[in-house]
């Protein structure tokens, strides 16, 4: 009984003691955090709704870097060389599942910004000005982040792993003929993971802006950077094999050394600038792609070819 009451004093103390301040107490910034969530996820879900409606449409776009190359210099889609790919369904929920999981990760994506509103207006109130001056541009510089990863996967990674992978099995003999589900899964594996990968610079300029690391530990640390990162490569990638795992370390690593970069002038500005004493802000609440291109001969039925959607529903 005594071990209990000195257990809720020592939690008291060390975990609900320092959240409290005379403005708000820790139970009612629990009870905003839950008003927040349930905000996110109700909006979220709202958007979910509709980009179902259109999950027919968005698998469409998904299925390009298939049969297509990007060319930016006239910013449209080539066809490849390959042959038409029919896509299959292995189980008898597996077409609307995978519309799902195309719509959920649309609906976030697009969701994001609110999320971060929402997030934002739940710790600005704890932030000191200073802190505050470095973490909005922080997450609006995150979130651009994470949206051109997304981007340069999808115009640029995935056509050149798709056409890589699918030649080769063609040229080893096989029929390439594709189950959709495991085709939007590693599809949606690759935007994501690429999505994380363009935040490295970022993380690492944050660590250093707490003073945890610096450019000169980061240098000493080069070569276990370039081993973590295909450790991370073969922990990710979707397939085993070491194609796919270059494509995605190798860009890991090359953040890094931008990271790098950010650090040392991070530590520049650092050295040369007088601190600033951390003055209590007082809490403001606030209300809450390019042109087809021509058509390749088709071996098989008809929509066998993956071609670019015009913009209609089919």
């Amino acid at each position: 009984m005594a071990d209990g009451f000195k257990f809720q004093e020592w939690l008291q103390d060390t975990v609900f003691k320092p959240l409290e301040d005379k403005k708000m107490p820790v139970m009612e910034h629990l009870v905003e955090l839950q008003v927040r969530l349930t905000r996110a996820v109700i909006i979220t879900a709202i958007i979910f709704v509709g980009t179902f409606f259109y999950a027919d449409t968005l698998v469409k776009w998904i299925r390009v870097p298939l049969q297509n190359m990007f060319v930016p210099g006239s910013l449209s889609w080539i066809p490849t060389d390959l042959p038409t790919v029919p896509f299959v369904f292995l189980a008898p929920a597996e077409a609307l599942w995978q519309n799902v999981k195309v719509a959920g990760l649309f609906a976030l994506v697009l969701g994001t910004p609110y999320i971060l509103i929402e997030f934002w207006h739940f710790v600005v109130p704890g932030l000191h000005a200073q802190e505050r001056r470095f973490v909005g541009p922080f997450v609006i510089l995150s979130t651009l982040a994470f949206y051109l990863g997304l981007l340069f996967s999808f115009f640029f990674v995935l056509p050149f792993a798709l056409n890589f992978l699918i030649s080769y099995g063609v040229n080893a003999g096989f029929i390439p003929q594709l189950s959709i589900a495991q085709y939007v899964g590693f599809a949606l594996w690759f935007l994501l993971v690429f999505g994380l990968i363009f935040e490295v610079p970022l993380v690492i300029t944050l660590l250093a802006k707490l003073g945890w690391v610096d450019a000169p530990l980061l240098k000493r640390y080069r070569k276990w950077a370039f081993l973590a990162a295909f450790i991370f490569a073969a922990i990710l990638t979707p397939t085993p094999d070491p194609f796919n795992q270059c494509l995605m370390a190798l860009p890991m690593y090359i953040f890094y050394e931008v990271g790098i970069v950010s650090a040392g002038i991070f530590n520049k500005k650092k050295a040369g600038a007088p601190e600033e004493a951390l003055v209590p802000a007082v809490a403001t609440a606030g209300p809450g792609l390019g042109k087809p291109g021509p058509s390749m001969p088709s071996g098989g039925g008809d929509g066998e070819y993956v071609g670019v959607p015009t913009g209609r529903r089919g």
